[in-house]
């Protein structure tokens, strides 16, 4: 499809018109809790906005909203924005407009995300156009922390055959475009021993002491800065009294790297000091809670310099990026792909997180023009 000068002026007014509404969107979404693995009322609430919108939705078992504009079939574009938060249930969802600035947990990301994805859709219907592939918006679970991307996986997956490209949308960071995804492993270690009486069991093995063994050994280790490649020991936990030999104890460590070689070898690595390191008398398991695909998309792929180019015609320099995203999965997978953001903002996975309105405008604007090159480019890679 050619845009022309007239179209590309009806894309920006008819973002400058939606910029209230889409924050009110967002702040509507914001107030529907939404913890990793606890997505489904917030899923149905985004399903009914969709359906408001004409659409039909449809929410899978694990709580992913699907919905389809266009009917031309053949190879698609997906659009995929996270529902889920890192607040825990109970959390004050209250959002508070403070000029032009909303403020609230989570507003950014990713409530601004999921409702920007639904504004797009409907500035697609005031254009009257008919994109010339598919767009699959999904609005899904499971991107936040131990989420594993779970959502993305099950979309990408159902999907597989259908996608010419994929775009993960986040709220923050317009400018930015992710085409680097950061892998990530992230395990579960615990420690189990006999236990006893400190003083009348002196002696035996102690599952914190296997444990401190095995994270001071972690921390020596030393790892390329090219690949980027790190680790970190995030949480630990055990022992039952200060008086008592702990029985357990364990701990969370995160790996990660862009290149999934070094991942691997890290892993590896991380592994062998495991078993050294925990100590005779002691056992140790290792639970993998969850795996992120390490990737890249190069800068010259046509998708990524299509949102480069919307960002330029926006007047916008872009800023190349690696990340952790929804992304990580098509991008694991070959599938031409990339994460963009809607405004700026900050505090982000704090209860004082806020946004900027003002720049959602822009952010929707190329949101909007990169459906309409994507899908132009998957058409043309089809024929």
């Amino acid at each position: 499809m050619s845009l022309t000068p007239a179209m590309l002026s009806q894309i920006r007014a008819l973002s400058a018109n939606a910029v209230e509404a889409t924050g009110e969107l967002a702040t509507a979404i914001c107030r529907v809790p939404a913890p990793t693995g606890h997505e489904a009322e917030r899923a149905a609430f985004v399903a009914a906005l969709i359906r408001e919108r004409g659409y039909q939705a449809e929410i899978d078992e694990i709580g992913n909203v699907y919905a389809r504009r266009g009917n031309r079939g053949g190879r698609a574009m997906m659009a995929l924005a996270h529902t889920d938060t890192v607040f825990p249930e109970g959390t004050d969802l209250k959002v508070v407009r403070i000029d032009n600035e909303l403020h609230g947990p989570a507003i950014g990301d990713n409530s601004l995300g999921v409702a920007a994805m639904i504004s797009a859709l409907q500035i697609l219907d005031k254009l009257e156009v008919e994109t010339e592939s598919d767009i699959i918006a999904v609005a899904n679970v499971g991107e936040e922390g131990l989420g594993n991307l779970r959502g993305a996986r099950a979309a990408v997956e159902r999907f597989h055959d259908e996608l010419g490209a994929v775009v993960a949308i986040e709220g923050h960071n317009l400018g930015r475009i992710t085409h680097v995804a950061v892998g990530s492993k992230r395990w579960r270690v615990t420690v189990r021993g006999p236990g006893g009486h400190s003083w009348g069991a002196f002696g035996q093995p102690s599952a914190i002491h296997g444990l401190g063994r095995i994270i001071a050994a972690i921390a020596e280790l030393e790892v390329p800065s090219d690949p980027r490649t790190t680790f970190n020991v995030g949480i630990i936990d055990g022992g039952t009294s200060i008086n008592t030999i702990a029985p357990a104890a364990s701990a969370l460590i995160d790996m990660r790297s862009v290149d999934a070689s070094a991942l691997d070898a890290l892993a590896t690595r991380v592994g062998r000091i495991i078993a050294a390191s925990v100590g005779d008398g002691l056992t140790v398991d290792v639970e993998t809670l969850g795996e992120r695909p390490a990737g890249s998309r190069d800068k010259h792929d046509p998708f990524i310099q299509a949102a480069s180019d919307a960002l330029s015609w926006l007047g916008m320099d872009t800023v190349y990026d690696a990340s952790s995203t929804d992304a990580n999965i098509p991008i694991g997978l070959n599938i031409p792909s990339l994460c963009i953001g809607i405004t700026h903002g900050g505090r982000g996975h704090t209860v004082e997180e806020y946004i900027a309105l003002p720049p959602v405008e822009l952010g929707l604007a190329q949101l909007v023009r990169l459906c309409l090159d994507a899908t132009a480019l998957i058409s043309s890679r089809s024929s």
